[in-house]
């Protein structure tokens, strides 16, 4: 195993990392100052940027830090159901049966929000895949004269193209309620060489051990998206142990690389 190889602690490039060890650059601050307004003020949020660029990590740490005692967070991925389907699974993280009409669903979801010391936000990944109907639910959710701004919020987070769906005109009213734009960019250069000594130094390793050339080969053949530094970076990692080096030289890293791209 490449950890023991170089002394690590943890897994440095692992997708799944806790929220401590996620490095809070320049995009995440961004995008923690824009989630927390919509704390206090509006009722929508949409997040988008390119696959594997950091949405779903910048959910994590915003949702790790919101006061419990305040907000209760509904994350919901299943984007590809039936809009009646959504609503059920929003009922069920709120506590209660779901009803079996959609009319019941709309009422049990109000009046669990208005009856509530916590305020659901609730957080939809993947939401370029919902479908148009269940967009027009989410917006009549946030627009019922029953509920106000402090009752119930939602994030959307998905691809680049949902801002487009959100542009088309059977959405205008849902696009005018958002509150929150935020466009996530893959990282720079310069983003990406710290982005890699800080995984390495949160798992015990030296900061030293990709050489400056790798970590620039790295950025651009990953186009500084984490998920493939991740995977471009591990790979590296494997391919170093076996050899026993403990440097990643331009060598390595193209022997890593052509082990990626043959998939």
């Amino acid at each position: 195993m490449f950890t023991s190889h170089f002394s690590m602690t943890t897994q440095p490039f692992s997708e799944r990392i806790n929220t401590s060890l996620i490095m809070k650059d320049e995009r995440f601050t961004q995008g923690l100052a824009r989630l927390q307004y919509l704390l206090h003020s509006g009722s929508i949020a949409v997040l988008y940027g390119q696959t594997g660029v950091g949405k779903s990590t910048l959910l994590k740490l915003f949702l790790s830090q919101i006061p419990q005692n305040l907000f209760l967070p509904i994350y919901l991925h299943f984007t590809h159901l039936k809009s009646s389907s959504l609503l059920s699974l929003i009922v069920s993280q709120l506590g209660e049966i779901p009803k079996h009409t959609k009319d019941r669903l709309f009422l049990q979801i109000m009046d669990k929000s208005l009856r509530s010391n916590l305020t659901p936000i609730i957080v939809i990944d993947e939401a370029h895949l919902l479908k148009t109907d269940a967009i027009t639910d989410l917006r009549l959710l946030v627009s019922s004269p029953l509920d106000s701004s402090t009752h119930l919020k939602i994030i959307l987070s998905g691809q680049e193209h949902l801002k487009y769906i959100l542009k088309r005109d059977i959405h205008a009213d849902f696009a005018q309620r958002i509150s929150v734009h935020y466009h996530i960019h893959p990282l720079t250069k310069t983003q990406t060489a710290a982005y890699i000594d800080f995984h390495l130094k949160s798992s015990g390793a030296s900061d030293k051990i990709f050489d400056s050339d790798v970590k620039d080969l790295i950025h651009e053949f990953s186009a500084g998206i984490p998920r493939q530094i991740n995977a471009i970076s591990t790979a590296c990692l494997i391919n170093a142990s076996i050899r026993q080096s403990q440097k990643i030289t331009q060598d390595i890293f193209h022997q890593a690389l052509a082990e990626i791209q043959s998939f």
